[in-house]
């Protein structure tokens, strides 16, 4: 990312527009002198693979075109992304939407402007000579899992879907970043994960083909990753919500017709940055997670209340929403991706 320039005659006023915003908030100028609001967006994780489509944005102008100059910090789980968004600390978020019913439900004042990866890619995985190849094989195993993040939330739903008991698997509480190392290191035989993620990760450590078992190929699917924004932006700053969501689905348009430069866009986002194939591994897989039957032909990011309702229905079913609410109480429909 290149250094901006300023005329020296400009630099306090700026500095003086900065000072005034919060999380992030306030005014640059853009090399072709264009006034930029000055945006933050906080991911899920650590940058990886799927991601790609908001530095290729970047990379590409499509956020300045828009009005935005983006600035992009990595997360430390889609529940702190939600928390984060809601009380003002970054300006929008990219995250799971289970994390957002769960947040809405207890009283967190954050909204969806579009769900992204419509398709969940949450997923049991192992080394393929485990030789798993159907759910009921899961019985008697250990499984990596993180305590309150939204795949342990989800997966009773996934052993409920497929006639199991929590008590035929066992779940090992991990660390996120050390779930990998557990099944490389035989400390259990799987984790739960992102098929988008740790998968090609896992893979390419350890030189072992991994399989997966995916929610959405055994009965359970829901809306999973997208963009989120506080109620202070929603109300107070809603034109710049417009602007945002359509800058995000127009990147990840462009991103989607040239992934490997999509994914080349990434280079040096993060130390904890994977290799560059397992980003394009990462990468691919994301693409195959963008719609529904009823969005498919349609804008990256544009939903539809029936998916909506549906991936609320999972959630009140299963006990983890406990007072389901209307869509519009979730999803911000007026300000969200058209097309």
């Amino acid at each position: 990312m290149h250094a901006r320039r300023f005329l020296p005659g400009l630099v306090p006023l700026l500095l003086v527009a900065t000072a005034c915003g919060e999380g992030g908030s306030g005014t640059t100028t853009s090399d072709s002198g264009e006034k930029l609001d000055r945006v933050t967006l906080t991911l899920n994780w650590y940058p990886y693979g799927e991601h790609a489509p908001f530095y290729y944005g970047k990379q590409q102008k499509i956020f300045e075109k828009h009005g935005i100059d983006l600035t992009i910090r990595a997360g430390q789980g889609s529940q702190k992304t939600v928390q984060a968004t809601a009380a003002g600390r970054t300006d929008f978020g990219w995250a799971d939407t289970p994390a957002v019913l769960s947040g809405v439900d207890q009283g967190v004042r954050v909204k969806s402007l579009g769900v992204f990866l419509q398709t969940t890619p949450s997923s049991v995985q192992f080394f393929t000579d485990q030789k798993v190849s159907t759910p009921a094989d899961l019985k008697g195993k250990t499984i990596a899992g993180t305590a309150g993040d939204a795949l342990t939330k989800t997966f009773p739903i996934f052993l409920q879907k497929n006639n199991l008991k929590e008590s035929d698997v066992r779940i090992q509480n991990t660390d996120p970043a050390g779930k990998i190392a557990a099944v490389i290191s035989g400390k259990t035989d799987a984790l739960l994960g992102y098929a988008s993620d740790q998968g090609p990760t896992m893979q390419d450590k350890a030189k072992k083909q991994v399989s997966y078992l995916r929610f959405s190929e055994h009965g359970l699917n829901f809306y999973s990753n997208g963009l989120v924004t506080g109620q202070k932006i929603l109300s107070g700053r809603n034109e710049l919500a417009r602007r945002m969501a359509l800058a995000v689905s127009e990147s990840w348009t462009a991103a989607e017709k040239a992934p490997e430069p999509a994914v080349a866009a990434m280079s040096g986002a993060s130390e904890q940055l994977p290799p560059r194939n397992v980003l394009s591994e990462q990468f691919k897989t994301t693409l195959t997670l963008l719609h529904t039957d009823a969005t498919r032909g349609r804008a990256p990011g544009v939903n539809t209340e029936g998916d909506w309702q549906r991936t609320i229905d999972v959630f009140a079913e299963a006990g983890l929403v406990k007072s389901p609410k209307a869509v519009s109480e979730y999803w911000d429909s007026g300000t969200a991706p058209k097309g």
